[in-house]
This record gives structure tokens, sequence and C-alpha cells, in this order.
């Protein structure tokens, strides 16, 4: 490529030092001729900000008032007159858990460089502790199914597969993981960036999704012609990156669950379009899940888990009470907006017992190609 794209890294941390330790170097040491760090420090107490302006000097450290979480921790971060000053013509979204190989951002620019449709991607997301498994984060590309639950290929509900090769080609995705996503300029700034209503989980998911509802693309630039199809969003599987995971909030954390199931009905209603006449798809989704998602507090109250069980219906009544705030910036009444994947992992993994992302698109092909 004639033209080196510049990409810059923006890395969210909070009272996360012995992270930034392990992982940043990974970061610094990327071979890529034109890239910029920008550490965003939500008021950490630890001495993060002090270390890394000590350590990697040339990182762009930006001090936040307070922890504003991930979504306007980023969002912030890029609002910043430095970072505008930078000139991107790509942002790269990484936790601060992530540890990188050296040549992981070329391909990514690459992929991006040769389709100007793709507005997203992400790299192959492998465990940090086992280095031949996928990650729950992203593994190799998102999907959701029938019922608005996301799952990954290489992760489908409690299942972790081995990274065997088995999803080693280039395609599209519905959703880019938020562990390490690379998006255009352009569309970022086209976005608006994360859902801060959001907090942290499912931001990225939605925000994918909002990227697909555009069909006639006149203000996005890739080169000297603008876009015309609709934005897709993919994953390259010739990068890799390695991710720790659960270092803001575990897995079984009542908050953690709180926020999953509250952003993902707020995500699906934002995206949903409403009915013509009658209910809309949410409203006929929201009578099939709901049974699901209270067996799924019931079967965590019989594990003695009060707290997590308790978080769901909570995220239910705060979906509820928040969801007239995107009322107005919902798609047009009628208009199309299928999900991924028209099975449902009810019926396929829990009954049928397909346990893997192969065997659910041998069931039924997934929309995303």
């Amino acid at each position: 490529m004639s033209h080196t794209p510049r990409v810059v890294i923006v890395i969210v941390s909070w009272n996360a030092l012995p992270l930034l330790k392990s992982c940043l170097p990974s970061v610094m040491a990327t071979d890529y001729p034109d890239f910029e760090v920008v550490l965003a420090d939500n008021a950490s107490t630890d001495g993060s900000a002090a270390w890394v302006r000590q350590r990697f000097p040339r990182v762009h450290v930006v001090t936040h008032a307070e922890n504003w979480a991930f979504a306007r921790g980023n969002n912030e971060a890029v609002r910043d007159a430095r970072v505008q000053a930078l000139q991107a013509d790509y942002y790269v979204f990484l936790n601060n858990d992530v540890e990188v190989p050296s040549d992981w951002l070329r391909p990514l620019v690459a992929r991006m460089e040769s389709e100007p449709d793709l507005v997203a991607v992400q790299p192959k997301l492998l465990r940090h502790d086992d280095r031949g498994a996928f990650e729950y984060a992203g593994a190799a590309g998102g999907f959701m199914d029938a019922l608005g639950y996301p799952f990954t290929r290489g992760r489908v509900l409690f299942t972790m597969e081995r990274d065997e090769g088995q999803y080693d080609d280039a395609r599209h995705a519905f959703w880019a993981t938020g562990a390490a996503l690379m998006i255009r300029r352009q569309a970022w700034d086209v976005s608006g960036g994360f859902d801060e209503e959001f907090v942290m989980h499912m931001e990225e998911i939605d925000l994918c999704w909002r990227l697909q509802h555009r069909r006639s693309h006149a203000d996005l630039h890739v080169g000297s012609e603008p876009a015309a199809r609709t934005w897709r969003v993919g994953v390259e599987p010739g990068s890799r990156v390695f991710h720790i995971g659960g270092a803001s909030l575990p897995q079984g954390s009542p908050d953690k669950t709180f926020l999953n199931f509250r952003n993902n009905l707020l995500m699906l209603y934002k995206n949903l379009p409403p009915g013509r006449f009658g209910p809309g798809p949410f409203y006929r989704i929201l009578v099939l899940r709901t049974p699901l998602d209270m067996l799924a507090a019931g079967r965590a109250a019989l594990g003695g888990r009060w707290q997590e069980a308790l978080a769901i219906p909570r995220a239910y009544w705060a979906a509820h009470r928040l969801k007239s705030r995107y009322s107005a910036a919902r798609p047009a009444a009628g208009s199309a907006a299928p999900l991924p994947w028209r099975g449902t992992l009810a019926w396929h993994y829990i009954l049928r017992g397909r346990r893997t992302f192969t065997r659910l698109e041998q069931a039924r092909p997934l929309e995303v190609r």
C-alpha cells in the first residue's frame, strides 16, 4: 500500500497497573510503521498513569476525571483534542488485559484496506493462559440467534472450542469483540461511538449493529470514492491476540449479569424496528425469551447465587425504564432488520446438543456471509 494508514490504539484502564505492566510492553513492540498508543486512565489511584509516562514516554496519556468505565472512557479519549490531532485512519480499542504478538496489526490494516465496505474488524481472540483455546469475549467473530443471544465462532454458551484452524477463513461476522476492535475513523465519527448508557458489556455489539443499519454511505470515504454498499463487520484470523479476560468484572459477578441482561434488552429494543401494525419484533422476542431468562435466574438461585439471580429481573426493570430514551432513534417501522441467525440456541444447543458454531451453521445457515 502506497499510503501507510495511521492506527491509533486506545486502551482504557482503571487501577490495573499489574495488567499494564504485563500487556502494554507487547503493544509498544508492535511491528507497524505508523501507530500511536493512547492510555485513557479512568482516574486510577494505583500510579498507572505515572508508570506509563515514565516507562513509555511516547504513549499519549489522557486522564479522566472519574472512572467512566469502558464506553464513556473510550469515547472521551477519542474526543480529546490531543487524540483528534493524531488524525487516525483507524482506531483500535484494545482491552488493557490483551497481550499481542508483534505482527498482529498488519493483517487487520491489510484486510480493511482491501475491503472498502468493511468498517470494523477483529483479530482471532485466544486465551492468554491457554493459547490453543478460543477466549470467551470474541473468539473468531460474533453472531446472534433469533432471540438476541450472542455467540461466537469458537464459543457457544458454555462450550469453548480449541483453535484447530476450523475458523481460519476471513469472513464477515455480525459483531466484533470490544476486547480488540479496529474501526474506520469515519465510521466511528458517523456512529457517535459507544453507547455510554451501556457502561460496559454489549456496547460493541450495539455499535456493530448500528453500523450495519446504514445502506447509503456517501459520508464515508475510503479512498477516492465513497463506499456504496452495506457496511460490514469482519474477523481476520491472520491476526491473533491473547486475552486474560474478566479484568473488569469476573464471570458470575452480579454486576456483570445485570449489565449483560439489561444491555442486551436495550440493544434489541433500539436496533429492531417497531411494528407497522401491532407489536414489532422486539416484543415478539420478549415473549419467548422472558421465560428463558427467568429460568436462568432460577438456576442461579438453586445454586445459591442469590445476588446473581436477582440481577436478572432487576435488569429487566432497568431496561424497561430506559428504553423510552431510544424510541426516536429506532429504525423505521416495518423496515427489515433480520438477526443473523434464524435459529435459537435454546433449541439447537440445549435440546439438540449442537454445541459448536460449525454444527449450528450446518443445521441452519447464517445470513451473514
